[in-house]
């Protein structure tokens, strides 16, 4: 890219109670951010679209602002994937190298995460989509286990890729392809946020040494562990801010907006904490006779949820086995990370450190541009990520390809369980007959589409994984789903 080069990338951030919008300038690698506006979202509950139309009306919205803001034409967004509904699946991948007898290279790697990404063998492709598959580790064949950074350089006939694969709702997925259509716009890349917004605001101090990024949103609270610069652990709990604000609506008999700024300007965790405010009282004069409802009672009340949240955080730490190893403590983003003592509370309960996570100095703004926010954690790290992958021109021509949803794939059988620990309970899982898994020279190739790939063919991959998984048993949580009412959206 010469000096007069540039290109623009946009970011949405679908939330559920707000979209977040960001449009960056790009030029020779620097991030310039030049437009971010947070707009209130309609139609989206739990992280997840459920009235597209209703959502389209606000993203087409959002995108039109951004286009007379800074005169030019959007083609294509960058977008985040829900939070919630996502099972975590512990599975490997073994590749035969062409050429043992020279180094493994870093494209060669690049080479099996993407592959690994678009051909894990889904038990139930017609209602899923992987949403991320994240190497942990890579074992040679004489059994030594390194690191991505580490493997690059060995000499090796095989290699085994260790991967935590994140199975979500394809109709999710599918939802966000159906609020651009029509429109001219789209989409040119889906990021699993929890991966992505560890780019914006933690350090590489945190990310070695162990952290748990816990992302407090409207309606899904995220945790996300990492330790050696890898995630190693995600869950979603299904509440976040907007129950705080449900809890305050019940049971002061208020309105939804009134709760969420009396929240907002009078809440505060843990009510010894509210010194002056301890005794005053606020009078609501919507009603007649007047209401009175004491400061105390309402911080009571936030006590109370989000000590219900904090204890959900602490198990899933606890649950990932790596509560001794995080030297980084807990970072708390997301706009409802912003509530009055939040940050104190969870220092006292958990005994980590514990701060707020806002984005990074990655980028460069005007002043005139507030994105130093936790809300805004989410749209800046897909900005940072697209950067660093490459993504086309948003508001350049359209790119021939993309690739947002994988095909469905026909069913295909697991190969036999990895001797691992079952990311379920014991009762979840139902014994397996042993399966002999294909030898690698045996010509079947678990793909995107199934059956024997054509390695002539571009479209496709032309790498050999032969996986190996602990089979759809891990996937029980798509048990709540109504299948009469799951019905992809066209």
């Amino acid at each position: 890219m010469n000096t007069f080069e540039e290109k623009y990338l946009a970011a949405l951030d679908l939330g559920s109670a707000k979209i977040g919008f960001c449009v960056a300038r790009i030029q020779e690698g620097d991030v310039h951010i030049v437009h971010y506006q947070e707009l209130p979202s309609e139609g989206i509950q739990s992280s997840a679209i459920y009235i597209p139309m209703l959502t389209a009306k606000a993203v087409r919205r959002a995108v039109a602002d951004a286009e007379k803001a800074l005169m030019i034409k959007i083609s294509g967004v960058i977008v985040g994937l829900p939070r919630n509904d996502i099972a975590q699946v512990t599975a490997s991948a073994t590749l035969q190298r062409k050429d043992p007898d020279e180094y493994v290279s870093p494209e060669e790697i690049q080479a099996i995460k993407k592959d690994a990404l678009e051909t894990y063998p889904l038990p139930d492709p017609e209602h899923q989509a992987i949403y991320g598959a994240i190497a942990q580790s890579f074992i040679l064949e004489d059994g030594m286990q390194l690191t991505e950074k580490e493997i690059v350089g060995t000499l090796t006939s095989t290699i085994e890729g260790e991967f935590k694969v994140f199975v979500g709702r394809r109709q999710a997925v599918q939802s966000i392809e159906k609020i651009f259509k029509g429109t001219g716009i789209k989409v040119y890349k889906t990021y699993f946020l929890p991966e992505v917004m560890a780019k914006a605001t933690l350090s590489k101090e945190e990310l070695k040494g162990g952290v748990a990024l816990v992302d407090i949103g409207a309606g899904v609270t995220s945790v996300a562990i990492y330790r050696g610069g890898i995630m190693r652990y995600y869950a979603a709990i299904p509440f976040g801010g907007r129950t705080v604000t449900g809890d305050i609506e019940t049971e002061c008999s208020l309105e939804e907006e009134l709760a969420e700024k009396i929240k907002r300007r009078f809440g505060v965790c843990q009510p010894e904490r509210l010194g002056p405010n301890s005794d005053k009282v606020l009078q609501i004069r919507i009603t007649d006779p007047y209401r009175d409802i004491p400061v105390r009672y309402i911080s009571e009340i936030i006590t109370a949820r989000y000590r219900e949240l904090i204890d959900a955080v602490l198990f899933h730490i606890q649950e990932s086995g790596l509560q001794n190893v995080l030297r980084g403590g807990i970072v708390l983003t997301g706009g409802a990370a912003e509530q009055n003592g939040l940050e104190v509370m969870f220092r006292e309960i958990s005994g980590y450190n514990v701060r707020k996570g806002y984005p990074k100095s990655h980028f460069t703004a005007p002043l005139g541009i507030s994105v130093i926010r936790t809300s805004a954690t989410a749209a800046v790290g897909m900005i940072i990520a697209a950067c660093d992958e490459g993504v086309a021109d948003c508001a350049g021509e359209q790119p021939e390809e993309k690739v947002v949803i994988p095909e469905p794939a026909p069913e295909v059988v697991a190969p036999s369980p990895l001797p691992a620990k079952p990311e379920v309970s014991e009762t979840d899982v139902k014994p397996e007959e042993p399966v002999q898994a294909p030898a690698p020279d045996s010509g079947k190739k678990v793909g995107r589409k199934g059956g024997k790939k054509d390695k002539d063919d571009p479209q496709q991959g032309t790498l050999d994984l032969i996986w190996t998984t602990v089979g759809d048993t891990l996937l029980k949580f798509y048990d709540f789903m109504n299948k009469e009412d799951d019905q992809a959206i066209e």
